[in-house]
């Protein structure tokens, strides 16, 4: 990776961990699921022209628009619903921090269908990840319930993505980035239209503040359309295992900007929880771990 590969990382990183934060702050006000549907259906807007200026079309039936309606909702309807509805019960931080699991559950999917062999580094990698999460959790304090059910609820959101990881290689490979991106958030808009009618029934909730539609605005454009777009023109460049470093920064930008704007308290356990799970995935990215292993063999030959 070159120092541009490294700048939309840390881009991407600030892109994701902010959309925690904005994603905090408009649960505050509205109800998860019609946040999930603000992000989806603006964000597809957002990247309409980008997908026309491109040149590509609509799918032209069911069975094309059918691998766009499978990963909008292992890849957005999903994880968005259960990361928010998590929010209304434990911080932005700990909520970004739980997501950094997802590298760690694609790698026991991936091995579960036979997609990926499940090495050695990755199981430790996993390990850690489940050590990490059970240090957040606090293994002897007293059970916190809501604490609990906001913990469980990101760790689904992190196993659906990597379900839709899984997906994602078996239906849409080969399918433009642009196109794919556009398509899915248009059948996650169009599922969640549904859901929330009968659920929420927006047009029945008072108004939100300006705060709150500055952050839905800001959680669609910036936090979905641009990261999608950031996010794969990182792919393109540097490849999968380099995307999967952002996962080690985000909750970094989560952390602050719940700290320093919601009065969210950064705990000792939620930091040493996420130290674990960045080990995990260090295991799970495995170059670090067999530089620093052939470095030792190489110092162990020549002594």
């Amino acid at each position: 990776m070159d120092g541009q590969d490294w700048s939309l990382l840390i881009l991407l990183s600030v892109l994701w961990g902010g959309a925690y934060f904005l994603a905090g702050v408009a649960v505050r006000e509205l109800p998860p699921l019609t946040v999930v549907l603000v992000r989806v259906s603006l964000a597809a807007i957002t990247l309409l022209p980008l997908f026309w200026y491109a040149g590509h079309s609509m799918p032209k039936s069911f069975t094309q628009w059918l691998p766009f309606i499978g990963m909008g909702l292992l890849n957005n309807v999903i994880p968005f619903g259960l990361i928010f509805i998590g929010q209304t019960q434990i911080t932005v931080g700990l909520s970004s921090i739980i997501n950094a699991m997802t590298p760690l559950f694609t790698v026991v999917v991936m091995a579960g269908f036979g997609q990926e062999r499940l090495t050695f580094n990755r199981v430790i990698g996993v390990v850690l990840g489940v050590a990490g999460v059970a240090v957040l959790r606090g293994i002897d304090g007293p059970v916190d319930a809501s604490q609990t059910l906001g913990i469980l609820l990101c760790l689904g959101a992190a196993l659906s993505y990597g379900f839709a990881a899984l997906w994602g290689r078996k239906f849409l490979a080969g399918i433009a980035p642009v196109k794919s991106a556009t398509c899915q958030l248009i059948c996650s808009t169009l599922i969640m239209i549904v859901v929330v009618s009968i659920i929420d029934q927006p047009w029945v909730l008072p108004m939100p503040g300006s705060d709150t539609l500055w952050a839905l605005a800001a959680l669609a454009v910036f936090g979905t359309a641009l990261a999608y777009i950031v996010f794969f023109k990182i792919l393109v460049r540097a490849g999968p295992s380099n995307v999967m470093l952002v996962t080690l920064l985000i909750p970094v930008t989560a952390l602050i900007l719940g700290s320093v704007f919601l009065g969210e308290v950064i705990r000792v356990q939620e930091i040493l929880g996420a130290l674990i799970i960045a080990a995990g995935l260090l295991f799970i990215d495995g170059r670090l771990i067999s530089k620093m292993t052939g470095k030792t063999q190489a110092d162990s030959s020549n002594k």
